[in-house]
């Protein structure tokens, strides 16, 4: 794997990570749902500005409507959304944790629609992954159980988020990457305001405080318009499930800033969570020449 790609995977990590806490701060003064609808367009326009200072086409053809309506409602709009309301029902490292199932929902989804191969390599990857989100969840094992709707909300997100990778990775785009995202994102600005304005009544808004305004830039600029547009590129670049698996980053940022920003309990079995997914990730980036070839599946 390329250099780039391992920085730039590492980076949309750390910052999807720091994205959890960032909401949650958020939801002190703003309803889950209207964060997205209010960040959506911003990235809209922002990323309809790189597109055109990189002299992108902003018009797909006929064949490609379809493709970026149910890639965008599914990739942004249905996963933002439901993460947000996830939150609501659970600490946020609870819910960035339960979210992170994901990589396997991808990789498994990937084998028997995009034909990639299973190898070794990524088996062991997977399953350490995998292992380290299963520690995370027993340990809160008892109350995630007690409150179940937060977590089958995030499973929904996570399957709702692999399931548009496919589509993503499945269609021969003529769009580049960052005309593709602003599509993304004002298509799920079209569909999150119907969903604000019956929900929440955003009439009634307040404006929030300087720092939360400034977490809403951050979220923004950083998870949002950064790390789709990255992440247009590296799903192009690799394989669905090694992009996926690598992201892993992303539960242990969200989990670790929890502790930090949000005076979440740190205990042995995060810490111990954290080796297994860094672990995993390691196994990803190492070249397939040093395992065995091929797993059948």
């Amino acid at each position: 794997m390329r250099l780039s790609s391992t920085l730039c995977l590492l980076l949309v990590g750390v910052l999807w990570g720091l994205n959890w806490p960032a909401v949650k701060f958020m939801m002190s003064e703003l309803p889950p749902f209207t964060i997205r609808a209010i960040a959506f367009p911003f990235a809209a326009v922002l990323l309809t500005m790189i597109a055109i200072f990189n002299k992108e086409n902003l018009r797909p053809s006929r064949q490609e409507l379809l493709p970026l309506i149910v890639t965008g409602t599914l990739l942004v709009f249905a996963f933002n959304m439901l993460t947000s309301w996830g939150q609501t029902l659970s600490e946020a490292s609870q819910a960035a944790i339960v979210a992170y199932t994901m990589p396997a929902m991808t990789a498994l989804l990937a084998v028997f629609y995009l034909k990639d191969p299973l190898n070794t390599r990524i088996v062991i990857a997977l399953g350490l992954g995998m292992l380290g989100i299963a520690l995370l969840i027993w340990r809160d094992l008892a109350i995630l159980l007690a409150r179940p709707t937060g977590v089958i909300v995030m499973l929904c997100a996570a399957l709702f988020w692999s399931i548009g990778n496919i589509a993503l990775k499945s269609h021969p785009w003529r769009l580049q990457a960052s005309a593709r995202a602003a599509w993304f994102f004002a298509i799920s600005t079209v569909v999150s305001w119907p969903v604000v304005w019956f929900l929440e009544d955003p009439a009634n808004l307040q404006i929030p405080s300087i720092p939360v305004m400034a977490t809403l830039s951050f979220h923004v600029l950083g998870p949002m318009v950064l790390c789709y547009l990255l992440w247009a590129v590296l799903v192009s670049r690799l394989s669905v499930s090694v992009a996926a698996i690598s992201v892993l980053t992303a539960p242990v940022v969200g989990v670790f800033s929890a502790v930090v920003l949000l005076g979440e309990e740190l205990s042995w079995h995060k810490i111990a969570a954290l080796l297994l997914i860094l672990a995993s990730i390691v196994f990803t980036h190492l070249p397939a020449s040093t395992l065995p070839t091929s797993t059948k599946v």
